[in-house]
């Protein structure tokens, strides 16, 4: 079986939106040199200034990872592991069937338990309700697929 993928963005982007995200934060990044180099000679050069140029530079930063697609949040379901991405800075999680011990599908969330004693908790939003349907199916399979403890809950049950 090969992967399935699933976004959990919320959103889908296209090509005119990563370009945009590009330019800008290169505008960012470029408006934060001028205003260090143009600001930096005057006598008033104070905690605002870096304050304003490590925001601007931070966030042309952040325009510039996510315009290339590495802040791109997914889950993909493979036949005895899955590969979580559910940060836009932290690298993707493989979790092998073996580390897993439980998982819980609730209606806006999904938590793994691993044998770690660690949770991984997956949210998800309002906006797509047949996505968010049919990631919880797959983890409902994938569990079922691979003979784990798997309990679909109410968020009032906890």
């Amino acid at each position: 079986m090969e992967k399935k993928h699933f976004s959990l963005e919320m959103r889908e982007e296209n090509r005119l939106t990563k370009v945009f995200q590009i330019v800008f934060g290169i505008l960012c990044i470029v408006i934060a040199v001028y205003w260090l180099i143009y600001n930096f000679s005057s006598v008033k050069s104070d905690g605002t200034l870096w304050i304003t140029v490590i925001f601007l530079t931070g966030f042309g930063a952040y325009l510039i990872w996510t315009g290339f697609g590495y802040a791109y949040r997914f889950v993909e379901f493979y036949n005895d592991s899955l590969v979580i991405r559910k940060n836009a800075f932290l690298p993707p999680l493989e979790l092998k069937k073996s580390d897993i011990t439980k998982i819980e599908v609730f209606p806006l969330k999904v938590t793994i338990a691993r044998k770690s004693k660690k949770l991984i908790l997956i949210r998800f939003g309002v906006s797509d309700i047949e996505k968010i349907e049919l990631i919880k199916d797959e983890f409902t399979a994938f569990a079922s697929r691979n003979d784990l403890d798997f309990e679909i809950r109410n968020e009032m049950d906890q």
